[in-house]
């Protein structure tokens, strides 16, 4: 990172100031109006922003919390040690990103003079005009969302270890600048800087760290799915089970219990989704469509596009083009 960005980000605060002095415990007030310890956003971003930064407190532990938004949280120097959900404890180093849901506990032991960390606070819906760039039928994108902003069973947080990964880099500092100095089309780049570190880090997922159980799951998800992603005409759940190591069956239940679908429902999905691309942005017969994205059987094909969409590929392709048509008309 940049010796000035840097400088700018090391600064005492003026809550370090006082921590420095000796008040060695945490203005609640400042970070939240309720009784539980919940970081509101409303405390810690300026009204109608959907993402703001700050750098973490310092020379004080940080104790156990929930937020109201979506927090990532960037080591820009140093490493700091994390407790989320009581039970899982990691250690961010530096380069490496952590995405915390909205729903997950989260204690941070002290850091120290060094140890500069960029909080990120972002409301989910933010999440809803980044997620078009990152192509609505990439189910992968979904989930890593998803595992952001939805109350679910599990941890509820991602640990990418992407230090070496140069282009993450260059994004999350990019990110950080514009954040802090807003230039004049400030919202559109943030939008657009999320937009592509996510196309990234989707291509990353072995750079999730694994340790702990709730990582593996979620490893073992966004694997499958990548996996479905790049190979979706010719996937099949034999080849992923080579990948894995893995027996048939043994690597059905996995892809249940981590995505929560079959194998099939999320090859189904993506094949659906990439024929529903085909008949909106190209002129490909249906045939040519449906051997395209993978089906070797035609009736068996329309059955399913119909039970997904509740119509037939050319009505689908008609309706599209009908509203296509009204859309420029109302445009003239």
């Amino acid at each position: 990172m940049k010796q000035e960005l840097m400088e700018r980000l090391s600064a005492i605060t003026e809550e370090e100031r006082r921590i420095l002095t000796g008040d060695k415990q945490v203005q609640r007030e400042l970070y939240t109006s309720s009784s539980e310890f919940t970081v509101d956003s409303a405390k810690m971003m300026d009204k109608g922003r959907l993402i703001d930064i700050r750098t973490h407190t310092r020379f004080i532990p940080f104790p156990e919390h929930r937020h109201n938004y979506i927090e990532i949280m960037y080591m820009c120097s140093g490493k700091t040690t994390h407790i989320i959900n009581r039970e899982t404890r990691l250690v961010l180093g530096e380069g490496e990103l952590l995405f915390l849901n909205q729903f997950a506990s989260h204690e941070i032991l002290e850091a120290g003079k060094e140890d500069i960390c960029i909080n990120f606070f972002i409301l989910p819906q933010f999440f809803d005009e980044v997620l078009p760039m990152i192509q609505r039928e990439n189910v992968l994108s979904d989930f890593v969302v998803d595992t952001l902003r939805k109350n679910n069973n599990s941890a509820g947080y991602l640990h990418y270890k992407v230090a070496d990964v140069l282009p993450v880099q260059n994004l999350v500092e990019n990110l950080i600048w514009s954040l802090l100095n807003q230039p004049v089309n400030h919202r559109q780049l943030n939008q657009t800087t999320m937009g592509l570190l996510f196309m990234l880090l989707v291509n990353y997922t072995d750079k999730i760290e694994q340790s702990n159980p709730d990582q593996q799951q979620s490893a073992t998800a966004m694997q499958t799915l990548k996996y479905i992603e790049e190979n979706y005409q010719t996937a099949t759940l034999t080849e992923l089970a080579d990948s894995f190591g893995q027996s048939v069956s043994n690597m059905s239940k996995l892809v249940k219990s981590s995505t929560g679908r079959t194998f099939q429902e999320l090859l189904h999905e993506k094949r659906l989704n990439q024929t529903v691309h085909l008949l909106m942005k190209t002129a490909l017969p249906i045939t040519d469509i449906i051997f395209r994205v993978g089906y070797d059987n035609t009736s068996y094909f329309h059955r399913m596009f119909k039970d997904r969409f509740g119509m037939s590929p050319r009505q689908y392709r008609m309706n599209f083009s009908d509203r296509r048509d009204s859309e420029d008309l109302d445009g003239k």
